[in-house]
């Protein structure tokens, strides 16, 4: 909760700034390109999931990462079986790049359309502070998920 009002309170102050013509210089050099707003570097994932089959502790392999921490061969567990509540995958999920670095988050997905959300919350190792939102979307050449999004290193303290 506290975090939350601190954000707010920051958004509030950049609007004061902002309206008041103090600042107005710093919103517009903020980063372009790779960094999406004042939320995070874009993310982008690929990831094939032959090994998963639905069931508690499966998993599906990153094919391809535009994040270094998360390098090609790193796997996302899933802890939940999909179907609860049908018609859903609706999972915690383990983000395993190899040697401590994790990733901790949760999965959503519509199983009838292949669209869901993913978040991850924290990390351990090179993941530590990790923070993502991204957008699940099916296969377009029959194999490979996509995750589109923004992640942050951010220690939040």
């Amino acid at each position: 909760m506290t975090r939350k009002i601190a954000k707010t309170g920051g958004v509030f102050a950049v609007a004061v700034l902002f309206a008041t013509g103090g600042g107005a210089k710093s919103l517009q050099a903020a980063p372009k390109g790779d960094r999406y707003e004042d939320h995070g570097s874009r993310l982008h994932v690929t990831k094939e999931c032959s090994k998963y089959d639905g069931t508690a502790g499966s998993f599906c392999t990153i094919s391809s990462s535009n994040v270094p921490q998360i390098a090609v061969g790193s796997v996302v567990i899933y802890d939940q079986a999909a179907g609860i509540p049908a018609g859903m995958l609706d999972s915690n999920v383990v983000l395993d790049a190899g040697g401590g670095n994790r990733a901790i988050g949760r999965c959503t997905l519509d199983l009838s359309n292949g669209r869901g959300l993913c978040t991850f919350s924290d990390g351990t190792g090179d993941l530590a502070h990790f923070h993502a939102r991204v957008r699940v979307s099916p296969p377009t050449d029959g194999l490979n998920w996509h995750w589109e999004g923004v992640y942050s290193f951010d220690d939040g303290f």
